[in-house]
């Protein structure tokens, strides 16, 4: 840090005691009782973090005492608590009825952001803290202006203020989008960044004081979750970790991409997991890969509350939820501009980095506690108007932003893997569920692809398939399939084993829009962390025409949550995938733990036939020829959208989006292959596969029976 930041540091940090000073309660002559109970909270919790930032700065972390750690969490974490988080300004309704409606928004996003400062002092982070206590400072002086403009007999209302506090806030983004969106990137792509990596490599995992070296939230689920995985055998790590890893560097070979020419991989797991990925880490080294791992998002500007990269699964929910659209008081066009004009900059400025990276391998948990949202007023920032310009241009700038990335890390030269565990939340029987998911997570990929292929040969003689649902279920939908050219080279689906996704097993396409037509409906579903009840999708030519779900009593909130978090703002979006899920093992354990519902859609969408809205699977790479084990090519790798527009007009080929919604098999009548002689072929029929060869696969269903 140089000179000039360690005096910038000192100096706002006299300052940010003198706000404490000064909205000390009692001590306090101006302001509203809010404004000065709101500056009294944030400036004590900067005050709060200097010892830490201290300690970290003498590299003395690694000697505190776990009673030291445990207080810090309480005192910084929480405030984040159900319990306190609802009489707090984190909590916006809390904020407007402290502090006004004009301005108790703002000023809880404002705070949301603010608490990063927590990790940042684990991290050692005194530039960025010092960049927010500065802001802190500012937004702080216009309170003051405002009481001296009434002092001296001058209007400055509210609104004003509201005006002054906004533009500080895109003014501070603008300025430091630089080093905050270069951050992001350089941490995904960069192996020297090694501040993560170092305390997963070399902390002693054998007790528990290692979790509160990275300054995330350390609860309940990371403590059990660590327990557990320390009461397991050397020969159980070392197997999770194989399995992880094989299948990053399968997918490579599978979907015939050079890996060789990769140095690094992107880790992503949650905080107490360790002891399996230290194994991964030296599995991947071995395999010539060295790892990079980052925090998760933190700010607004980041994809906060994701549970991407390194990971705690026991923050709350409902506040991630709040303050999902705090970017909306500074995101307007001049920002996106700024914003992809420094993701360029950095990817070229990096560009031999971006090259050899190779992909994620994602480690992702289930069996959170359910969450069900609840919308607030408070918590929105936008009119209808501003929602609706808010809304195009996310979408155009997570296009933009794709195609830039894509063009350093081409999406036909890189892979990924993504496997799923349980959570300690998820019950009592937490462990034997753990046991079983690794089972599912080792099955035989063969086996399975012999299995699978007699469905694919039955499949390829269709035009189209058609799903029907039961058991109230009202699926009706006819999926049209790409031609075959020639059947003895070619094939429609691709034979999915256990790889770039894992557990097994899965046979998919990308459909042909034209002629995909009817209605896609499940009756309870967790996607993207969210519940969703009795979700119907219409579609028309293969495209999304209706949607609606029956979380909320009010309409226009069941179609926000759609559109957050399937349409991601997108007007309509493509059927991009459709698969039959192979994985009755999966099914019978969800089933026998009474866990359907918990269970992560990576691991769901096995569990019968799924449909994806958004791009395909090939996305980016559907030049890429790809081949079954049986040596015949997927053909079936783009759609009429993106021959359309993926060399003209990319923004209009891919959308950066692909959810998987599942039909459970006893919710399915039967998926069935239609064909040109006007005769029809069922592969399964009320919920049982009926494909000679495939008969295997109901045994788990009649074990449940």
């Amino acid at each position: 840090m140089t000179e000039e930041m360690e005096e910038r540091f000192k100096l706002v940090t006299d300052r940010i005691r003198e706000i404490r000073k000064a909205c000390d309660i009692e001590d306090g002559e101006h302001f509203s009782e809010g404004a000065l109970d709101y500056f009294f909270e944030l400036s004590n919790l900067a005050i709060g973090i200097l010892p830490v930032l201290k300690r970290t700065e003498k590299n003395e972390t690694k000697k505190a005492d776990l009673p030291d750690f445990v207080d810090e969490q309480k005192m910084f974490y929480e405030r984040f608590e159900p319990a306190y988080y609802e009489e707090n300004f984190l909590n916006p309704e809390y904020s407007v009825k402290r502090l006004g409606k004009k301005l108790g928004g703002i000023l809880s996003a404002f705070y949301m952001d603010f608490t990063a400062i927590i990790p940042w002092s684990y991290e050692g982070r005194k530039e960025w803290i010092t960049y927010y206590f500065e802001l802190l400072d500012e937004i702080y002086t216009h309170f003051e202006d405002q009481e001296n403009a009434k002092n001296a007999g001058d209007k400055y209302t509210d609104t004003d203020l509201f005006k002054a506090i906004k533009s500080s806030l895109h003014s501070f983004y603008q300025d430091y989008s630089e080093e905050f969106i270069a951050d992001g990137i350089t941490g995904l792509i960069d192996p020297g960044r090694t501040f993560f990596t170092d305390i997963l490599m070399k902390a002693d995992l054998s007790e528990p004081r290692y979790l509160y070296f990275y300054g995330s939230k350390i609860g309940w689920n990371e403590i059990r979750l660590w327990e557990y995985l320390n009461s397991l055998s050397e020969d159980e790590i070392h197997s999770m970790a194989e399995t992880y890893v094989k299948g990053y560097i399968d997918g490579f070979a599978i979907t015939g991409r050079d890996i060789s020419i990769k140095k690094s991989v992107s880790i992503e797991f949650p905080i107490g997991l360790e002891r399996v990925m230290r194994e991964a880490v030296n599995l991947f080294d071995e395999a010539g890969l060295s790892v990079t791992l980052q925090r998760d998002g933190l700010l607004s500007c980041q994809r906060r509350g994701a549970r991407r990269n390194l990971y705690s699964n026991s923050m709350n929910v409902q506040a991630y939820y709040d303050h999902k659209d705090d970017r909306g008081y500074y995101y307007d066009k001049a920002y996106v501009g700024r914003k992809l004009e420094v993701v360029k900059t950095v990817y070229e400025k990096n560009r031999k980095l971006a090259h050899e990276y190779g992909g994620p391998a994602v480690v992702e948990t289930f069996g959170e506690e359910k969450f069900t949202p609840v919308n607030k007023a408070a918590a929105d920032p936008f009119t209808k108007a501003q929602r609706k310009v808010y809304e195009e241009l996310s979408v155009y700038d997570m296009s933009e932003q794709g195609q830039i990335t894509n063009n350093y890390i081409p999406g036909d030269e890189r892979s990924f893997t993504i496997i799923s565990y349980p959570l300690p939340s998820i019950g009592e029987k937490f462990k034997e569920i753990f046991k079983a998911t690794v089972s599912v997570n080792t099955l035989d990929s063969d086996h399975y692809r012999d299995m699978q292929q007699h469905m694919i040969d039955l499949l390829d003689q269709g035009y189209a398939v058609h799903v029907s649902g039961r058991n109230g279920n009202r699926t009706d939908i006819t999926v049209a399939l790409h031609p075959l050219t020639d059947p003895s080279k070619e094939t429609i689906f691709e034979n999915c084993a256990a790889d770039v996704n894992i557990p097994v097993g899965e046979v998919f396409t990308s459909p042909q829009l034209e002629g995909t037509n009817g209605i896609l409906n499940v009756g309870h579903v967790y996607l993207e962390g969210y519940s969703f009840r009795n979700l119907t999708l219409k579609f028309k030519d293969g495209m999304v025409a209706e949607a609606s779900c029956d979380n909320f009593d009010s309409e226009d909130e069941n179609k926000a949550l759609i559109d957050d978090h399937i349409l991601f703002h997108h007007k309509t979006l493509p059927l991009g995938e459709f698969a039959i899920g192979t994985n009755t093992t999966a099914y019978r354990m969800g089933r026998k733990f009474e866990i359907e519902e918990a269970l992560s859609i990576l691991i769901a969408e096995k569990t019968g036939p799924h449909f994806a809205v958004g791009d395909t699977c090939y996305s980016h790479a559907e030049d890429v020829p790809m081949h079954n084990p049986d040596g015949k090519e997927v053909v079936a790798r783009d759609n009429s959208i993106v021959r359309e527009f993926k060399d003209s007009d990319p923004s209009k080929a891919y959308f950066n989006c692909h959810t998987d919604i599942t039909i459970p098999y006893d919710e399915l009548g039967a998926i069935t292959v239609l064909k040109k002689d006007g005769t029809s072929t069922d592969i399964i029929r009320d919920g049982r596969f009926v494909v000679p060869g495939t008969e295997e696969l109901n045994k788990p269903l009649e074990d449940l029976e």
